[in-house]
C-alpha cells in the first residue's frame, strides 16, 4: 500500500481552455483523519464541467480554486482509517475528496455505496451528483408531462443521458443533441431516445428539429447553450418549459457572447426559463438516490461510464470533456480494488 500520497494542484489559471500547464501533480505525506473524518483510497475520481468555473479568480456558485490549492470533486474509495463510527476500514463509500491516491472525507457527507446495484463508477454518475440534477432538473423545474416533446442538448453526457430515460419513462418523446454518430446510435438504440441530431453533422439546426420534433419543444433541458439553444428557442410551444444546466459551449469564453438575442422568442409562447443548482435540493437527495438505484436495479434506466486510466491523466480526462471524449459519465480510475 502506497504510505506517500499524490495529489493534483492548480499551477495557473486558464486563459481561455486550459491546458496541461495549468495542473501540478505534488507528492507529499499519506494524510491522517481527524475524528470525525475518514482517510479513503481513492478508487475513482469525478471531472465535470461545472469544475472550469472554479479556475476563474471569480466569484460562482462554487467556491473558485486559489492557484496552489488541490483539485478536488467527488470521489469513490475504500476507507483505510476511520475518524467515524459510521464507517470503519474496507467500507466503500462516496462523497467529496481530492484528486488525489488518498483523499479526506467529511463522515457525515459520505454515502454507502453498493456494488450490487451498479459498479463503483456509477456513483459518480447516475447514482451520484449527476443523476441527482437530472432527476431533481426535470422533475422539479422542467416538469415535463406525458406526450409532451423534451429536448435534450449534451444527451450523451452524463446529466443528458439520464434526463433522456427518466423523461422517455414519463412518456415524453425525447429527442437529443450529440457530438459523434456513436452517441447518436447509443441514444436511439439503448437508451430509447426517440430521435438524436448529430450537431457536428448538421448544417441547420432549426431544420434538423423540425424533423425531429415536428409538434415543437415542450421542454428544453440546456447542458450547452451556444448556437443549438439559439435554434431551440425558435421551436418552444406555449407554455414550454426551459431547464438551464449548463453552458459548456462558453465555459472557456473570456468575453460574454451575445449571439441571437433570445428573449423575443419567449413572449409568444410565454415559456418559462430556469436555471437550476441541484444543491438547492439537498434535503431531499436521499430520496432521489433511492429512485434512482431502483430504476438502475430494473434495467429502466441505463449508464455508461468513460474509465481514464491512472491519477496521472486526471488533467487529460477534465480537458477531454470539452472535446467531447466522453460517453456517459468520464471518471478516472486511479487504484484497483484492495485484492489487487
Amino acid at each position: 500500500m502506497r504510505e506517500t500520497n499524490r495529489r493534483w494542484h492548480l499551477a495557473k489559471r486558464p486563459t481561455g481552455e486550459p491546458d496541461a500547464d495549468c495542473f501540478d501533480l505534488r507528492e507529499g505525506e499519506r494524510p491522517t483523519p481527524n475524528p470525525g473524518e475518514l482517510l479513503v483510497r481513492v478508487r475513482y475520481l469525478s471531472v465535470d464541467p461545472y469544475m472550469r468555473g472554479r479556475m476563474r479568480d471569480t466569484a460562482s456558485y462554487a467556491e473558485p480554486w486559489a492557484v496552489g490549492d488541490p483539485l478536488s470533486g467527488g470521489v469513490v474509495g475504500e476507507v483505510v482509517e476511520s475518524g467515524s463510527d459510521r464507517y470503519g476500514p474496507g467500507d466503500i463509500v462516496a462523497g467529496r475528496g481530492s484528486w488525489a491516491d488518498y483523499a479526506v472525507l467529511d463522515a457525515d457527507d459520505a454515502t454507502d455505496v453498493d456494488p450490487s446495484v451498479a459498479g463503483l463508477p456509477a456513483y459518480l454518475g447516475v447514482l451520484g451528483m449527476p443523476g441527482r440534477t437530472a432527476y431533481f432538473g426535470l422533475f422539479d423545474v422542467a416538469e415535463p408531462r406525458a406526450g409532451e416533446t423534451v429536448v435534450v442538448s449534451g444527451a450523451a453526457g452524463a446529466v443528458g443521458s439520464t434526463v433522456g430515460q427518466l423523461a422517455a419513462l414519463q412518456g415524453c418523446r425525447v429527442v437529443g443533441f450529440a457530438g459523434t454518430d456513436e452517441k447518436v446510435d447509443w441514444l436511439v438504440d439503448d437508451l430509447g431516445f426517440d430521435a438524436a441530431i448529430n450537431y457536428a453533422e448538421t448544417d441547420d439546426y432549426r431544420a434538423a428539429l423540425d424533423d425531429a420534433a415536428p409538434d415543437g419543444v415542450d421542454v428544453y433541458f440546456d447542458n450547452v447553450g451556444g448556437p443549438i439553444t439559439d435554434a431551440v428557442f425558435t421551436r418552444l410551444t406555449v407554455d414550454a418549459r426551459v431547464a438551464v444546466c449548463g453552458q459548456i459551449a462558453h465555459y472557456n469564453d473570456e468575453t460574454v457572447p451575445t449571439g441571437p438575442r433570445k428573449l423575443p422568442q419567449l413572449i409568444a409562447p410565454r415559456a418559462t426559463v430556469q436555471g437550476l443548482l441541484v444543491s438547492d435540493f439537498a434535503p431531499r437527495f436521499e430520496r432521489a438516490s433511492q429512485r434512482l438505484r431502483e430504476w438502475v436495479a430494473a434495467g429502466d434506466l441505463q449508464h455508461r461510464e468513460t474509465v481514464v486510466e491512472g491519477l496521472e491523466h486526471a488533467p487529460e480526462a477534465f480537458l477531454g470533456l470539452f472535446s467531447g471524449d466522453n460517453v456517459g459519465k468520464q471518471v478516472v480510475r486511479v487504484s484497483a480494488a484492495a485484492s489487487s
